[in-house]
């Protein structure tokens, strides 16, 4: 057995692209539209991973877009999380902050972060490597919402 990718529903291709690749740096691998069942899959990958996607069929997400669907895709949280691992927790979370992403869960310790996707599934950023020092804003600032 081997990990293939995770799903998640999304409900603005748009607004999740800008969240999982420009936020992110995820890239986008495959995009496939299904007219009968009228549905898009996109499949994005870290940029590591990226290299070997082709290859290995690596770790990725898939965004699952249903055309005619006017279901509310809430309460994300109820799988857990994604996480990624970034080289830079304090460059990611402002990067992220600039685009208006909220930081629920800012990196205080410098090690991790928690964010949510545009459709609400909980993100979770890990330092590559050892923890940062605490800096601020992130040493003072609180939690936001739910993460």
């Amino acid at each position: 057995m081997r990990y293939l990718h995770t799903m998640v529903r999304v409900t603005d291709i748009d607004a999740s692209l800008r969240f999982w690749c420009d936020g992110l740096g995820l890239s986008e691998v495959s995009r496939r539209e299904y007219p009968d069942g009228k549905f898009t899959l996109i499949f994005l990958a870290a940029e590591e991973d990226n290299e070997q996607f082709s290859k290995t069929r690596s770790p990725a997400l898939e965004l699952t877009y249903n055309w005619d669907s006017d279901e509310d895709y809430h309460g994300g949280r109820n799988f857990g999380h994604l996480a990624y691992e970034v080289d830079d927790i304090y460059a990611t979370c402002q990067h992220l902050m600039d685009m208006g992403v909220v930081i629920n869960r800012p990196p205080r310790d410098g090690r991790m972060a928690f964010v949510r996707s545009p459709d609400q599934i909980s993100v979770e950023l890990l330092q590559k490597g050892e923890a940062q020092s605490p800096s601020e804003p992130w040493a003072s600032m609180g939690n936001t919402g739910e993460w």
